[in-house]
């Protein structure tokens, strides 16, 4: 029995110049050593777009999923040395050429120095911009020893001379694993909410406010443990997958949102797949909601 098409069969069938969605890897993990994370991220951008390209379009959507999906172009991998800060200004001259575009950008990561590279795609492409981010730690440490790192990238956003990161608003945050200054440090420039208190509604109202161009950002270790084992820091107390699932497709259905990046899927630690599988479903997700704008 035919298993009927696959997302495979609809992305690459237009041509590069005119598709709508662009899939970037960035297998880079580096960033997640440097700030004494767990290595292994670097393995996980192949192995969720594989997984993404297996599964079927949405049957209830099927005609406005397909006609996204057939304007969805794999651009392929951005390579990944020994230098980060190299690394991720390639990653950001690859996002700038798609914003100016108009075109969407969908970077699989990688450790979170991906949303860094990600962000300096704004600054080449001289636009403004806000970040939100779904993550179970605030991500802004200084430098360590002067190198950009996985626990860095929003500080280095806000920072930067450029003064394009217009706020930076987290949710999803494990209280027991937030410095008391690095939240107060985002309380300055945005909003911060724990986990407990994280909602769509409340991710929806910031959204609304926002009168320029979104980022978004979803670090994997944001939902619980027991639903994606396979991270670089696991989160005992994190949220539901289908809060994580359903703010995933409402950014893609959101307007405003003109970018987005999965970061800190860490294969080296998952379990049957279970963490690379609802990756890919988070892409899935956002796909769909793109499809319904």
């Amino acid at each position: 029995m035919s298993k009927g098409p696959r997302l495979r069969d609809f992305i690459n069938r237009s041509d590069k110049e005119t598709s709508r969605i662009y899939l970037v890897e960035f297998p880079s993990d580096r960033g997640a050593g440097i700030s004494g994370g767990r290595p292994g991220s670097s393995q996980a951008p192949e192995l969720i777009r594989a997984k993404l390209f297996n599964l079927t379009p949405h049957p209830d959507y099927y005609q406005a999923h397909t006609n996204l999906l057939e304007k969805t172009y794999h651009q392929g991998v951005i390579p990944c040395l020994e230098n980060v800060a190299e690394n991720m200004g390639n990653l950001g001259e690859t996002v700038a050429r798609l914003l100016e575009k108009s075109r969407i950008p969908i970077i699989i990561g990688g450790s979170h120095e991906t949303s860094y590279g990600h962000f300096l795609g704004y600054v080449s492409a001289r636009k403004k911009v806000s970040v939100f981010n779904i993550d179970a730690h605030t991500d802004v440490k200084p430098l360590k020893n002067e190198k950009a790192h996985s626990g860095s990238p929003f500080r280095q956003a806000l920072e930067h001379p450029s003064s394009l990161c217009q706020s930076y608003h987290v949710f999803g945050l494990n209280p027991s694993a937030v410095a008391f200054k690095h939240y107060n440090f985002v309380m300055k420039s945005g909003t911060a909410f724990l986990d407990s208190n994280t909602t769509k509604e409340k991710v929806l109202d910031k959204l609304d406010k926002i009168d320029h161009d979104v980022m978004v950002t979803m670090d994997m270790d944001a939902v619980n443990q027991a639903d994606a084992p396979g991270v670089s820091t696991p989160n005992p107390s994190g949220i539901r997958s289908d809060l994580w699932l359903e703010l995933a497709f409402l950014f893609g259905k959101h307007p405003k949102v003109t970018s987005f990046d999965l970061c800190e899927v860490n294969p080296v630690y998952d379990r049957d797949n279970q963490t690379i599988r609802l990756a890919s479903q988070t892409i899935w997700h956002f796909l769909l909601g793109v499809a319904l704008r």
